[in-house]
């Protein structure tokens, strides 16, 4: 139908243009408005003004959720013209949906399914994602993988922990290029407090919850990047979603 339309500030001017220009009345406008604040699946309360509010649109956040529910949600999203990133999917369901949804994709590793069109960079420099292990690459794809949904240039450099400080200052041009930088680190969660200390730029921790007993599943990387004296803004444990999104914050100021 003519009102599944685009949740933007620009679609909105397209569309009160053509009240102007008489090409739809007012009511039919209003209907094409009425669900900008949420639209209502009696499961789930779609939040389309947060694209208006805070420049980046709703995120599905599967885990939770049922197969029909998420994809209600991605059917609604759709219809609005909006592209979709739910994360926290697991396999069956990312198998599912991507039958559902065949302009679809399931990135098993960061264990998200997105249906990308607008692939506009938004962002004013690169983000860089790093990774202390390799076992801590599930939440850095996560977060890999919501900076690029967010329309910025995103960069990665994995499995460069302090057990092999090497690898850190091999990759030194690479690290001090980016604008800003999400960390991710299980163990004693110590690499983020090292990036920091070496370049100028925002660097976000996001402890995992990879590692031996007395990390207390991520516990004990959580404490040691709040305790950093080198200023690093930290994230939840195994958090890459939210590393990405508020990154991209700071990316396009």
């Amino acid at each position: 139908m003519w009102y599944s339309m685009d949740i933007t500030h620009k679609g909105i001017f397209e569309l009160l243009k053509k009240v102007a220009q008489g090409i739809l009345t007012p009511h039919e406008a209003y209907e094409a408005l009425r669900d900008i604040p949420f639209e209502d699946l009696k499961h789930s309360k779609i939040d389309y003004h947060r694209t208006i509010r805070k420049g980046l649109q709703e995120v599905i956040f599967g885990e939770g959720k049922t197969l029909k529910q998420i994809g209600d949600i991605i059917k609604a999203m759709q219809e609005k013209k909006m592209d979709v990133l739910a994360t926290r999917i697991n396999p069956e369901t990312g198998k599912q949906l991507a039958k559902k949804f065949p302009s679809g994709t399931y990135d098993r590793e960061a264990r998200c399914f997105y249906i990308q069109k607008d692939k506009t960079v938004r962002g004013k420099g690169t983000i860089l994602i790093m990774s202390a292990g390799t076992g801590d690459v599930p939440v850095a794809e996560e977060a890999y993988r919501t900076s690029i949904f967010f329309g910025n240039r995103t960069e990665k450099l994995y499995d460069v922990g302090v057990s092999g400080i090497h690898r850190v200052v091999q990759n030194l041009p690479v690290i001090r290029k980016a604008r800003v930088i999400v960390v991710v680190a299980g163990m004693e969660g110590a690499l983020p407090s090292i990036i920091a200390g070496i370049v100028g730029v925002p660097v976000i921790g996001v402890p995992t919850s990879i590692g031996y007993g007395v990390s207390f599943h991520g516990v004990s990387a959580l404490l040691t990047m709040l305790n950093s004296c080198s200023t690093v803004s930290v994230f939840n444990i195994d958090n890459g979603f939210g590393a990405a999104y508020f990154a991209t914050l700071i990316n396009r100021l």
